[in-house]
């Protein structure tokens, strides 16, 4: 049984009526995996509510006409301007069949460690979350790093720093282990690089508005005092 629960009536109306179904306050969605897909809807905000907290990587319960389907969301359509969700894919899984699933990563331990305590370092994180493999009931809610060991200026973490839980494999069988997920920088010494070349751009900007504004050379003044008195 699946941590999440929503509960969804099916529909008919499809095309253009959808339009008549999202002013009524519901979401249209459509489950994939059986032999047909099965076109639904369901209550916006109680819907929201569940997404917002399975994300893409939790098995939902869904109980249709009182049946219940296990799912994980497979795509979420957002309006771009209202930023309201338009619509839902969900795919069937089995409880007993591994499934893949993008999951959030978490880096735990930092304000901890010396990097931060000591010399004020900031971390700085270039992936955000990994696809991993597992039963539904063993998908992790999040991947966690511990970077309470971080230190010096060139300590990094990487994929192979995440410790799987038991059960859970990469769904990228040759993913690679060496691949930084976070490392360290320095504010302080970004700050004052920042003032240095904003502080030479100012410099060069004042000296070509100088060399502009140049005074005449003697010849030229002298040409233009002749045409003066001829004139």
């Amino acid at each position: 049984m699946a941590e999440y629960k929503l509960a969804l009536e099916k529909r008919e109306v499809t095309g253009k009526k959808l339009k008549n179904l999202r002013a009524a306050g519901m979401i249209p969605s459509v489950v994939y995996g059986g032999k047909v897909p099965v076109l639904l809807s369901s209550e916006y905000v109680a819907t929201e509510k569940v997404l917002l907290a399975a994300g893409y990587h939790s098995p939902i319960d869904l109980e249709i006409d009182g049946k219940k389907k296990l799912v994980i969301v497979k795509d979420v359509a957002i309006d771009p301007v209202s930023r309201k969700i338009m619509n839902i894919e969900f795919q069937a899984i089995s409880a007993k069949e591994s499934v893949e699933a993008t999951t959030p990563i978490v880096i735990v331990g930092f304000e901890e460690s010396d990097a931060s305590k000591l010399y004020h370092f900031a971390l700085m994180q270039a992936v955000e979350e990994l696809d991993v493999k597992a039963k539904p009931a063993d998908l992790p809610k999040e991947l966690e790093i511990n970077a309470a060991e971080m230190k010096e200026l060139d300590d990094k973490l990487t994929i192979g720093n995440i410790k799987l839980p038991e059960g859970v494999v990469f769904a990228d069988k040759e993913i690679d282990l060496e691949q930084v997920v976070a490392s360290l920088y320095d504010p302080a010494a970004e700050a004052e690089k920042r003032a240095a070349e904003e502080a030479a751009a100012e410099a060069e900007a004042t000296e070509e508005g100088a060399e502009g504004t140049e005074a005449p050379a003697e010849g030229e003044e002298k040409t233009e005092e002749t045409t003066a008195e001829t004139e």
